[in-house]
């Protein structure tokens, strides 16, 4: 192969993003995160582990930083965290946020019930001043999620949101914008916690043609 030829290809392999492009993108640490994330980034519904797939790399590097420093209380996490430098953190926030949310056909018969009902339209019974917002509202219709501040709920498992909620409730969770999620953790029943978190677990994570539960 001539010189020129070979300048050619080396090229165009760099232009379309060959494997060896592909492989440098992937953070050496991704391959710990996989074990509990999974390999395709969205999670362990069984075991509670969430998925990261697609989320703002962002907020993803904010929660890393809130392991680092504590402000989120999780012995795996922490340790996990300690070590990463911010361009760890970056590289592990983009490689996660380009990763493909799999699209699933919404379900025959959406969730109903008390989870549906906070999530969709909140509960307003005790007031404005102690209300409680409808989840949608910031974290967009389904929980589909908006910007980095407000992630994805839909098909994040029941277990792992829950033991967020209760996280801001009992204050080993402390991120998040405005101390919006501590206040409402704080005026949400044990029982409304665990309907909301059963309904978005429900949800699919990517509804299929576009269509929003």
């Amino acid at each position: 192969m001539s010189r020129i030829l070979r300048g050619l290809v080396i090229a165009l392999t760099v232009c379309l993003g060959g494997p060896a492009i592909s492989a440098a993108a992937t953070p050496p640490q991704a391959s710990e995160c996989a074990a509990c994330h999974g390999a395709n980034g969205m999670g362990n519904q069984a075991s509670g582990f969430p998925a990261l797939a697609g989320l703002p790399s962002a907020y993803l590097q904010a929660q890393l930083a809130a392991f680092k420093n504590h402000e989120r209380g999780n012995a795996i996490m922490g340790g996990m965290a300690t070590p990463l430098t911010g361009p760890d953190m970056a590289a592990l926030g983009d490689y996660y946020a380009a990763l493909p949310v799999p699209a699933g056909p919404v379900p025959p018969a959406l969730p109903a019930g008390p989870g549906a009902d906070l999530a969709q339209r909140g509960d307003w019974q005790a007031g404005l001043a102690d209300g409680i917002p409808s989840c949608d509202s910031c974290h967009g219709p389904g929980g589909a999620g908006v910007g980095a501040q407000f992630p994805r709920l839909a098909g994040q498992p029941a277990v792992y949101l829950a033991a967020q909620l209760n996280g801001w409730r009992d204050g080993t969770r402390k991120t998040g914008p405005l101390g919006l999620m501590s206040a409402i953790a704080h005026r949400l029943s044990p029982a409304q916690i665990s309907a909301v978190a059963a309904y978005y677990a429900a949800l699919p994570a990517n509804t299929a043609n576009g269509a929003k539960p």
